[in-house]
């Protein structure tokens, strides 16, 4: 029970690592607000009761800070406190970047980078009044440390939530908040499901482990992040990429 009785929220958590992230936090004790735009975060939210632990589902755009702002009034209202919020939420549409055009990267940078900034903005007046707080952005390799074609605005999206990350770490650990980050590399998920299989297998191969990662084996580094483990570690991020960036 590492994060017994505290309070999570977590963004896109209505499937893939967002949903094992909900669940791992569950498991551990934490009060879990389960949010997607999906409307998929209510069937998440069942489940997690029904394995006698609490689950708060709300509807969540994160590209809207007035609603980040009420989805946070709501958890605070519900529970009392804001201790972790997990910005999970995310697209990564291929295209390439001849094809791309000026709305394909506006989506993706409003989802997965202005949506992380929401989010923290949202939960941080809670957090500083109660002087504790574990934020953890779900980054990527993709930008961080390598490049992937057909992807160049969730790299850049992904390598902007490592600065944001480092950038927001640094003033807020006075009040006792501690941001980081991990950085998945290819993980099975419902998105991966357009791969074609050949790529798929591409991609197996380059892993030293031979094999894609889970949903689960993100969670559980989340899991550390969010609980007293991690208590002086702030400002890092963490790869979950079964060896994929060594090579």
């Amino acid at each position: 029970m590492k994060v017994k009785d505290r309070v999570a929220i977590i963004t896109g958590s209505g499937q893939g690592i967002g949903k094992a992230i909900a669940f791992a936090l569950a498991r551990e004790g934490a009060k879990v607000a389960v949010t997607d735009i999906s409307g998929k975060e209510v069937d998440t939210a069942k489940e997690i009761k029904a394995l006698g632990k609490e689950a708060l589902p709300l509807k969540l755009d994160v590209t809207n800070y007035l609603e980040a702002q009420n989805v946070a009034k709501k958890v605070y209202e519900s529970f009392g406190r804001i201790d972790i919020l997990v910005n999970n939420a995310g697209i990564y549409p291929f295209k390439s970047f001849e094809d791309m055009e000026e709305k394909d990267w506006d989506r993706v940078i409003q989802i997965n980078l202005k949506g992380t900034f929401n989010c923290t903005k949202a939960v941080l007046p809670y957090m500083k009044e109660q002087r504790y707080g574990r934020i953890i952005n779900i980054s990527s390799i993709a930008g961080t440390f390598v490049g992937f074609s057909n992807l160049s605005h969730y790299c850049a999206s992904k390598a902007g939530i490592m600065g944001f990350t480092r950038g927001v770490a640094l003033e807020v650990a006075k009040y006792g908040i501690c941001v980081n980050a991990v950085a998945p590399g290819p993980i099975e998920t419902p998105g991966t499901q357009v791969m074609s299989e050949e790529a798929v297998e591409v991609i197996k191969r380059a892993m030293p482990i031979g094999r894609w990662g889970k949903p689960e084996e993100v969670a559980s580094v989340v899991v550390f992040l969010a609980s007293e483990d991690s208590s002086l570690i702030t400002g890092q991020i963490v790869v979950v990429d079964g060896g994929y960036t060594l090579q």
